[in-house]
């Protein structure tokens, strides 16, 4: 059983957010920050049966910034 999933959360270039899980095939994207959250619990709860599902979901945010020289 996992103990917990991880997945990586970037601003969408369309608006809104998207997030995948690391090491599973777990996708899903949302326009705001609480309807992500929610999405995800959905999608994790959806993915694995109740004996498998992880205790802890754990959203890591990546920000890209680009910089002119």
């Amino acid at each position: 059983m996992v103990q917990e999933i991880i997945f990586v959360v970037r601003e969408s270039s369309e608006g809104g957010f998207e997030a995948q899980a690391l090491g599973h095939s777990i996708y899903t994207e949302a326009d705001t920050l609480e309807e992500l959250r929610r999405q995800v619990q959905d999608a994790v709860q959806c993915h694995f049966s109740d004996e498998e599902r992880p205790k802890i979901i754990r959203l890591h945010f990546v920000r890209e910034e680009v910089l002119l020289a």
